[in-house]
């Protein structure tokens, strides 16, 4: 990938949100706006914020269908970004259903957990013969979009259902891409994905990085809204002054997470920092691997993993710590890194991050000034990248921060909202 042109890009995409910025306050639009409390994963909807007069009408809200490959209350990217979509556009006059799977085995989590949601979640159980779980998506998705004026799409099923549906519905179709849905190791499937997105009337990348990987298309409808991030953050967020340093990782323990990578460089790391350490949080897929891979080099005194853990306890462990580092790599069957929200989430609490040239990373790390992007094999390259950070820790902290409010949920879905409108 041609550094210089990313680095370009990116910085399109910092353009972008920072106009919106200026021009929502502008705005005479008149939309209907709801506070949330939010509060970890239960996210309570509070009283409307407004007042019926026969003076000043509810607008018509906009019925709007997502279909989502994945939601919370289980763990992804792309749930995440469905779910504070979903609930972004509900807040600014769309009526929105979302329809996903039950991935629990008697969906009492997703229960529990779609109670609280100011919109309408529709769950498909997954059956043990998998077709019958896909006839039945197929079924709802057909009965809801007739009723609706603007169905989105986003992960793999999804984006070919919804490119079914065009044949039979007269509606604004709006496809999501991530970056992994598009790197399909199976041709048929990626053929199959690459007519589908012919058959929307437009199509979002979550970053330049995932608008690259479907160049081959030419799509002239096609344009990057960057992935956005929210959390509660603390009341004080204490500055550092002798960084030890604590690097950690916060995503599921996987090859395309690319802790392996980290662990590589640590010889060379320990032999400049002694007492570095490297935490690493996330679902343990891949631990054992990982932790084999320690003990051949030497270095299992400086890992430790905490497997998967609450937001406070994330938030916690992330206050410890130095530097992120997400050294993340695509995999063989085309599993690709398509931007990097645990990156954000740590600049907003002035941590800088290390990241990964040649994937979506590049979007979420502006080199020098929020961390720094490197050859994600090379030990030197990131021994380098870490000193600089931490000779100049004050700095890159300062803007990490300044960096990650870009990137807020609050102002992606004023993106979002100028695409739709």
């Amino acid at each position: 990938m041609n550094i210089e042109h990313s680095t370009l890009d990116n910085h399109k995409v910092h353009k972008e949100v920072t106009k919106f910025t200026k021009k929502k306050n502008q705005q005479s639009t008149t939309r209907v706006h709801r506070s949330f409390s939010e509060g970890g994963d239960n996210h309570q909807p509070s009283t409307i914020n407004h007042q019926l007069t026969t003076d000043n009408p509810l607008p018509t809200m906009t019925k709007t269908l997502i279909l989502a490959s994945e939601f919370p209350p289980q763990p992804g990217g792309i749930g995440n970004h469905a779910y504070n979509l979903a609930k972004g556009l509900q807040a600014n006059g769309f009526k929105v259903q979302l329809v996903c799977d039950t991935r629990s085995g008697r969906g009492e989590e997703e229960r529990d957990f779609d109670k609280s949601l100011p919109f309408e979640v529709i769950r498909i159980p997954r059956k043990k013969i998998i077709l019958f779980s896909y006839l039945k998506r197929i079924n709802t998705a057909f009965s809801l979009t007739s009723k609706s004026e603007i169905l989105i799409c986003s992960g793999k099923f999804s984006l070919w259902l919804g490119a079914f549906l065009t044949f039979f519905f007269k509606k604004e179709f709006i496809a999501i891409i991530h970056g992994s849905e598009v790197r399909l190791p199976n041709k048929v499937l990626r053929k199959l994905t690459d007519m589908s997105l012919k058959h929307f009337d437009k199509v979002i990348a979550v970053s330049n990085y995932t608008k690259s990987l479907v160049s081959r298309l030419a799509l002239k409808n096609i344009e990057v809204v960057p992935n956005g991030f929210e959390m509660e953050l603390p009341s004080t967020i204490q500055s550092k002054k002798n960084p030890v340093p604590v690097l950690i990782t916060v995503g599921n323990l996987t090859q395309r997470k690319g802790q392996h990578n980290v662990i590589n460089a640590l010889p060379l790391l320990l032999r400049k920092y002694p007492d570095l350490k490297y935490h690493m949080v996330g679902i343990p897929t891949d631990k054992e691997r990982l932790e084999r891979l320690a003990l051949h080099l030497g270095v299992e005194n400086a890992v430790v993993f905490f497997g998967k853990i609450s937001e406070e306890e994330k938030i916690k462990l992330l206050q410890q710590a130095d530097v992120f580092v997400m050294l993340s790599e695509t995999t063989q069957t085309g599993d690709a890194e398509g931007f990097g929200i645990a990156i954000l989430e740590a600049n907003a609490l002035g941590i800088p991050a290390i990241g990964s040239l040649g994937c979506g990373i590049e979007d979420a790390i502006k080199d020098g000034t929020s961390g720094k992007l490197i050859n994600n094999k090379d030990a030197k390259q990131f021994t380098e990248a870490l000193e600089e950070i931490l000779n100049n820790y004050g700095t890159y902290s300062h803007k990490a921060k300044n960096w990650s409010k870009d990137f807020t949920w609050e102002k992606v879905i004023g993106l979002y909202l100028d695409v739709l409108r």
